[in-house]
């Protein structure tokens, strides 16, 4: 089980402790933030591209294709209405090099990246409290 923990530094800034890394969290300059890193939302996206991109080149490496120009972005859309879809959009940019049929694969794989599996899967979220120890 993973473990994250959020701190605030000041106003829409926090420090995130996952796995013994830092993040830092923020809000834009233009919503009351100070812009020292991404919108929580935000980090959905990078996690979805960062994701897809491993899970390529895993796949890669055992096919001993050369991805190093395959470019991942995603698309998000922000927080939709309730009742609306979340919207995400998985941009793979393949060398024209590729053929269809590795393109094609390409396509079948991005979509097997745990992230995106997480994201597309029955999510249920538990909230408690608890007392801090002092």
């Amino acid at each position: 089980m993973s473990r994250a923990e959020a701190r605030r530094i000041a106003g829409f800034h926090y420090e995130v402790e996952v796995d013994g890394h830092t993040l830092q969290i923020d809000e834009p300059e233009a919503d009351g933030g100070t812009d020292h890193g991404p919108m929580p939302s935000r980090l959905l996206a990078a996690s979805l591209a960062s994701c897809t991109m491993m899970t390529l080149g895993v796949y890669a490496d055992r096919k001993d294709w050369d991805i190093s120009e395959v470019q991942v972005a995603v698309e998000f859309g922000g927080t939709p209405p309730p009742g609306e879809p979340t919207h995400f959009v998985i941009d793979l940019g393949l060398p024209d090099s590729f053929s269809d049929d590795q393109k094609r694969r390409l396509e079948v794989i991005a979509g097997k990246c745990p992230v995106h599996r997480i994201l597309a899967g029955e999510i249920e979220i538990e909230t408690r409290a608890r007392d801090l120890q002092v």
